[in-house]
């Protein structure tokens, strides 16, 4: 027969299964800190657990954190990313800006700032309050890489929850805070790309002192026919620069075909993998710095060294590099 601790640990009070719950919430149902070790229970942080049978989401999940703080919390960093609705983990660790004299503090699972933020820099999101768009994006560029940093403005351009101007804006009135800079150096070069490698290609060629290529045009043949979208393009060499992604093989034939309409325009089309943007940058660098006859000067950084030797045999209209 079950024993006491047992019977606690079988028993399932139903207030309990609806959403997540604190430690104070199962004590006042009955249940003891040791019963919510059973296989019934499922832990979500310091104190804070919910029902097995229960499916939490991260909306419902950040709700109840926020039962659990005071009213003068506001979530930021990657996890008000999220609410905005960009593709970042808003739970590893849960980001909150708290005022300067606030109890609460940084823990597994919760990464705590203290500051005092202006309202103007505070929404509402169903009903939690996080950090503004551009107020977000500023204090990211203060916790990622720059070129990590630029993959998330991107994101949020191609959203249409910002655009350049608006970030530059918001910089210049938002003085020396911490992160400002970064966002400011970084926002010139924000573009709607449609993926995060897009982003880490054409930082890659900045980086390398190439030419700003625009992102996301729609190419044309001398008929003025729609031939295909670039995802980077320098219109003076007719260039096309392509990222390969994982989807690319199972839309190859569509690709194929897309291809042979672009050269056919007259466009020279390089396509690249995420092999070569991380394995070989020096190559990628130096067949489009060919492809644009950009000559490689002093000013041009080269943080990869040497670069690869080309086959100058080849005239190929499409150079594609397999990872």
């Amino acid at each position: 027969m079950p024993k006491l601790g047992e019977w606690a640990a079988l028993r399932i009070p139903p207030q309990l299964t609806k959403r997540p719950f604190s430690l104070d919430d199962a004590r006042r149902a009955g249940l003891t800190k040791s019963s919510l070790r059973g296989k019934s229970w499922r832990r979500l942080g310091a104190e804070l657990y919910c029902w097995m049978g229960l499916t939490a989401d991260s909306w419902m999940v950040l709700s109840a954190w926020q039962r659990q703080f005071p009213p003068d919390i506001v979530f930021a960093g990657k996890t008000a990313a999220w609410l905005l609705g960009l593709d970042l983990d808003p739970l590893n660790p849960i980001g909150l800006i708290v005022p300067l004299h606030s109890g609460v503090r940084s823990r597994p699972g919760l990464d705590v700032r203290r500051c005092d933020i202006p309202q103007h820099d505070v929404i509402k999101i169903r009903g939690l309050p996080a950090t503004t768009v551009n107020r977000t994006l500023s204090d990211l560029c203060l916790r990622l890489p720059p070129v990590e940093a630029l993959v998330v403005i991107d994101a949020a351009v191609h959203l249409g929850l910002t655009d350049n101007a608006a970030l530059i804006r918001y910089a210049e009135l938002a003085g020396g805070r911490p992160g400002v800079r970064r966002l400011r150096s970084l926002a010139v070069h924000a573009a709607p790309a449609e993926s995060p490698m897009e982003t880490r290609l054409r930082w890659l060629l900045l980086r390398a002192g190439l030419p700003p290529p625009e992102v996301q045009s729609e190419l044309h043949d001398v008929d003025g026919r729609f031939v295909g979208r670039a995802d980077l393009y320098y219109p003076a060499a007719r260039l096309v620069i392509e990222y390969d992604g994982s989807n690319h093989r199972d839309r190859l034939v569509e690709d194929d075909r897309r291809q042979n309409r672009l050269i056919n325009a007259g466009f020279v089309l390089l396509r690249f993998t995420a092999a070569d943007i991380h394995n070989r940058p020096e190559s990628v660098e130096a067949l489009v710095r060919r492809a644009v006859k950009t000559p490689l000067t002093p000013k041009d950084p080269n943080p990869g060294g040497r670069y690869a030797p080309l086959d100058t045999t080849r005239r190929n209209r499409s150079v594609l590099l397999r990872g």
